[in-house]
């Protein structure tokens, strides 16, 4: 019902106070409690957000108990068996699964932006040779920003939805060069040719002398598959450590990219 509520009682006063119950699509409901410091004079302590909801969320439901996970309300072993990862990046932002037409226009997007400007991509030739993956990855998510910053007003749904389809984008290309700076190879340009998972396949793994994906050569499909599987099994984090320190971020009025790069720290 909707006037359903929870009593708190404080018993060193005896006042007694009602809050409203939200009620949920999925699972528990939870308590309305932003005025309990105006009605009793105290605070919550919720150490890890163990009962704690920092937000309302359409996009996520977890029961680990029960091991229950959708996304958009539809559950994840349908998604991974049936889905490629950009199909699901599709969901999570729009709230459905796209159409043939609007899946092949999302993946030309995420192909077309996943090309990394030069000056960007020389900045990894600032880094020391065993600098560690992902310090350069928080270093240079976090530059984007001189790049694009145009384009960084996070109350222009337009512009969030461009910024996040550039991350998407990009993010391979700046984590393979991450990686093959690490081990000392030349860097890899994306391919349009190649689907999500193949291009970044090939941009870790390509030798100087060969393509790791070319007339001659085919990756193993089992290996995009289980690619495909991983990123769609991490698509949505929920809220985790990393997703909170975004949300974090982004409460400040810090620009996506900042945001992004506070998550990967």
């Amino acid at each position: 019902m909707a006037n359903d509520s929870l009593q708190i009682t404080h018993t060193g006063t005896g006042k007694q106070v009602e809050y409203p119950l939200l009620k949920s699509t999925l699972g528990a409901d939870t308590v309305e409690i932003r005025n309990l410091y105006r009605d009793l004079g105290c605070f919550t302590h919720d150490p890890g957000f163990v009962a704690t909801a920092s937000c309302t969320s359409k996009i996520t439901y977890i029961d680990g108990d029960n091991g229950i996970l959708l996304y958009r309300g539809y559950p994840i072993e349908q998604l991974a068996e049936q889905c490629q990862f950009t199909e699901v990046a599709y969901l999570l932002m729009h709230g459905e699964l796209p159409n043939e037409k609007q899946l092949f226009d999302f993946n030309l997007e995420i192909s077309d932006r996943a090309i990394i400007h030069e000056s960007l991509r020389k900045f990894f030739d600032g880094f020391h040779y065993d600098a560690h993956p992902m310090a350069m990855l928080v270093g240079v998510v976090g530059s984007l920003s001189a790049f694009y910053h145009s384009e960084m007003n996070i109350k222009d749904p337009v512009q969030r939805l461009r910024a996040a389809t550039r991350m998407i984008g990009k993010m391979p290309t700046i984590a393979a060069a991450s990686y093959r700076h690490s081990v000392g190879r030349p860097f890899v340009y994306p391919r349009m040719d190649l689907s999500y998972c193949e291009n970044f396949l090939n941009m870790m793994f390509s030798r100087s002398s060969q393509n790791y994906i070319d007339q001659d050569h085919y990756i193993d499909q089992d290996f995009v598959k289980a690619l495909n599987l991983l990123f769609i099994l991490h698509a949505d984090h929920e809220q985790n450590a990393s997703t909170s320190t975004v949300r974090l971020a982004a409460s400040t009025g810090a620009n996506p990219y900042a945001c992004v790069a506070a998550g990967i720290a």
